[in-house]
């Protein structure tokens, strides 16, 4: 037992030395060839970059849309006009556009039978201009009409001020929230906000509340918005139906399903629909617009990967060559390292050895680069910043493949070298 374990330690240390040696030899042989060895480094890196920069951007993206859409609540679903749409074959069917009244939505908030906070709210106009004195915003706000239960399953919040009054709801007073991004442009140094006046549409409104500002992340304006009382929104617009929505934000998340069937049931009656009708309304759940976009972003996440792998198998190819001619530059090196003793598979593993440390240097040149535009993205959005340690282990792990790929065909080809043969080749 004790020879048996002498000699296995021998054994162990003898690879530890060939280990070694090998590793100097293929840190020497990438310092020797600079300029071979910088290309083949840079364009592994480049694969590499391409997967770690996309994967980190679209990990930036996820974690953007969640920050921006989680202080929706899970618990929310709201109630909107249902869009035009036709099935064309066998069967022509054409579900007609039908605004929701302010009469539907005030008999559903009355007459819906589970404990919940509904808001009903509409837009008055989606490109307005707010002017305070001489100085006015462009044309492009949009201003809603809600109540006073909008903010709460809305996920907006207030900075500075308050909320509208049920009373001033209800008398459809001249009050008016609105967002940081207008009290940059129309304020200016203005420190104080809160009760002065604005005009929209010819309207003079109090400043009663300023939002907190959400950033303008995925093209949002939110900064931009305004809101009026939902019954100021009415009086304005009497010439044309406003489209109103329904919010409902149930008491109990695990009633959200038992929520929205009830809803979809009464808003039935309340439109007089016969069971063989399709509904002419649309019943959409808080986190359905972050599912959809994230349905969208693993095509993205696809069309990244086969990038960085077709990127790589160049790369790959190219490391190759650039070892099949380290090949023929080392012959006799091969030759005098075989005629003093070392054997094919020490010879192998020279190649295969230079391989890997030209991939694990591009490889960790890429992840360094592909973090950093991954998250200069993340910057362009308002994103987190983000470190992807799941791609950080992957591409450490594809470059490792990609050397042993482009690796073990020359260092096949140097092992099966003949001592006598490469000592005599010129």
């Amino acid at each position: 037992m004790r020879i048996k374990k002498h000699c296995f330690i021998l054994h162990i240390m003898k690879l530890s030395a060939a280990f070694k040696e090998n590793l100097r030899i293929s840190v020497d042989s990438v310092r020797s060839n600079k300029v071979r060895a910088a290309l083949t480094i840079l364009i592994i890196a480049f694969g590499i970059m391409a997967l770690v920069g996309i994967l980190t951007a679209i990990d930036a993206i996820r974690s953007s849309l969640n920050s921006n859409f989680s202080n929706l609540g899970a618990n929310t679903f709201k109630i909107e006009s249902f869009q035009v749409k036709m099935k064309m074959g066998e069967h022509r069917e054409r579900i007609e556009y039908k605004d929701i009244t302010y009469t539907e939505a005030t008999r559903f908030k009355e007459d819906y039978p589970i404990p919940s906070l509904i808001s009903i709210s509409a837009f008055l106009t989606r490109n307005s201009t707010i002017k305070h004195g001489s100085v006015k915003t462009n044309p492009n706000v949009p201003v809603m009409g809600i109540d006073d239960s909008y903010f709460a399953v809305s996920g907006y919040t207030l900075n500075d001020g308050r909320n509208f009054t049920a009373a001033e709801v209800q008398r459809g007073d001249n009050v008016i929230v609105i967002g940081s991004e207008i009290v940059k442009t129309i304020f200016k140094e203005e420190k104080e906000v809160i009760g002065k006046s604005v005009t929209m549409g010819g309207h003079r409104f109090r400043v009663v509340g300023v939002l907190k500002s959400k950033g303008s992340s995925f093209g949002s304006r939110g900064d931009l918005m305004c809101f009026v009382t939902i019954n100021k929104a009415r009086q304005i617009n009497q010439s044309s139906q406003l489209s109103f929505t329904i919010n409902i934000m149930p008491s109990e998340n695990a009633m959200l399903d038992v929520a929205i069937g009830e809803a979809e049931g009464l808003f039935r009656i309340i439109r007089k629909l016969k069971l063989s009708e399709s509904n002419n309304f649309e019943i959409m759940k808080s986190d359905m617009l972050v599912n959809m976009l994230m349905d969208n972003i693993k095509y993205i996440t696809i069309a990244a990967t086969l990038i960085g792998i077709i990127t790589l198998l160049g790369a790959a190819i190219g490391l190759m060559n650039i070892l099949l001619v380290s090949v023929a530059e080392k012959t006799r090196e091969i030759g005098t390292r075989k005629a003093l003793g070392a054997n094919s598979a020490t010879i192998k593993q020279q190649f295969l050895f230079e391989a890997i440390v030209i991939c694990q240097l591009g490889g960790i040149l890429g992840i360094i680069l592909g973090i950093i535009i991954g998250n200069l993205v993340a910057v362009m959005i308002d994103g987190p910043f983000v470190v992807p340690w799941l791609w950080i282990s992957g591409g450490i792990v594809v470059c490792f493949i990609v050397g042993i790929s482009a690796g073990i065909i020359p260092a096949i080809k140097a092992a099966k070298l003949d001592p006598i043969e490469a000592l005599r080749y010129e």
